[in-house]
C-alpha cells in the first residue's frame, strides 16, 4: 500500500470513529461525583454510548415546558413573580398568540425542542479532529505494525481529551482499560516483523510516566487529579515504546502546551493563578507528539 493510500485509510477510520463519539463524550461528562448522564436535557433517556449526540425523541415531537428539568428553563421562568399563581394562571400560559411580556408557549415548546435535539460535541467536529489525528499517526509510522495500535487509540484518546476539557473528569471506564489497552497491543505488535519499538521499554515508561505523575499528586493534589496519574500509565507505554527520549520529550510537551494554556487564560483574565484547568487534553496532546516526532525518527 502506497503512503497517501495508507493516509487516506486512516483518515477515513478516523472520521468513522469520530461519528460514534459524541454520545460517550456527553454520557461521560458529568462532573465529578455523579452519575454517568442517561437522559438528554429534555429528559429523556439515552440508550447505548455510541453514535451521534441526537435524541430521536426530542425530534419527533416538540417537549412541553413543564416536563423539561428546572435547569432546561429559562431563569425569568424560576422567578418568585414567575412561580407564582397569577403568572400560572391558564390566561398567563394562554398560547393563543405572543404576549406583550414574552413568547408564546408554543414558541418556548419549539425552540426547547430544537435546543434539546442535539446534545453533546458536534459529530463534524469529533469526526474531523480524530480523522486529522489518525491521518498524522500514519503519515509518520508508516506501515509498521505499532501503527494499528496508535489507530486503536486515537479515539478513546480524543474522546478522554473532550471529556476532560467540559468537566474536569477522566472516567476510570476509559484510563484503566486504554493503559490495559496499549500493553496488550504493543505485546502482540512486538512479535510482528518490522516493528520500531521495544515492549518492555514501554511498561517500564508506563510504571516511570505514571509513578511521576503519582508524586505529582501526593506533593500538589489541588493540581494534579488521580485521573491524570491513570491517564499516564496510558500515555508512559505508548511514549516509551519509541524510547526514553520520546518519552521525556511527550512529557515535556504535554507540560508546556498546558503552561502555555494556563499562562494565556491568566493573560485574558479568564482564570487566576490558582485557577484548576483540565490537563488531561495537554497530557494527550504531549503523547500525540512524542508519537509523531517518535515515529517518523524510528
Amino acid at each position: 500500500m502506497s503512503d497517501l493510500a495508507l493516509i487516506v485509510v486512516a483518515a477515513l477510520w478516523g472520521a468513522a470513529a469520530g461519528v460514534l463519539l459524541p454520545r460517550a463524550a456527553y454520557r461521560f461528562a458529568a462532573p465529578a461525583g455523579e452519575p454517568w448522564r442517561d437522559h438528554c436535557p429534555a429528559g429523556h433517556p439515552v440508550r447505548g454510548w455510541l453514535g451521534p449526540g441526537r435524541c430521536g425523541q426530542c425530534a419527533a415531537r416538540p417537549a412541553e415546558p413543564d416536563a423539561l428539568p428546572l435547569d432546561a428553563l429559562p431563569l425569568d421562568a424560576l422567578s418568585s413573580d414567575a412561580l407564582s399563581s397569577d403568572a400560572l394562571s391558564s390566561d398567563a400560559l394562554s398560547s393563543d398568540g405572543p404576549s406583550p411580556d414574552g413568547p408564546s408557549r408554543d414558541d418556548r415548546s419549539a425552540r426547547g425542542a430544537r435546543g434539546a435535539a442535539r446534545y453533546g460535541p458536534r459529530v463534524l467536529s469529533l469526526a474531523a479532529v480524530t480523522a486529522l489525528v489518525c491521518a498524522a499517526l500514519a503519515a509518520t509510522t508508516g506501515t509498521r505494525p505499532e501503527l494499528g495500535v496508535w489507530l486503536l487509540l486515537a479515539p478513546p484518546g480524543v474522546l478522554l481529551a473532550v471529556v476532560d476539557f467540559r468537566v474536569q473528569r477522566l472516567p476510570d471506564p476509559l484510563t484503566l482499560p486504554l493503559a490495559a489497552a496499549a500493553l496488550g497491543l504493543l505485546a502482540v505488535a512486538a512479535v510482528v516483523p518490522e516493528h520500531a519499538g521495544d515492549w518492555l521499554t514501554a511498561l517500564y515508561g508506563a510504571l516511570a510516566l505514571g509513578g511521576g505523575y503519582f508524586v505529582l499528586f501526593l506533593v500538589n493534589p489541588g493540581g494534579m487529579g488521580f485521573g491524570d496519574v491513570k491517564l499516564a500509565l496510558g500515555a508512559g507505554a505508548a511514549l516509551g515504546w519509541y524510547g526514553w527520549p520520546t518519552l521525556l520529550l511527550g512529557t515535556f510537551a504535554g507540560f508546556l502546551s498546558g503552561a502555555l494554556y494556563a499562562g494565556g487564560l491568566v493573560v485574558a483574565r479568564r482564570a487566576g493563578r490558582k485557577s484548576a484547568i483540565a490537563f488531561g487534553p495537554f497530557l494527550i496532546a504531549g503523547a500525540y507528539v512524542g508519537l509523531l516526532i517518535g515515529g517518523y525518527a524510528a
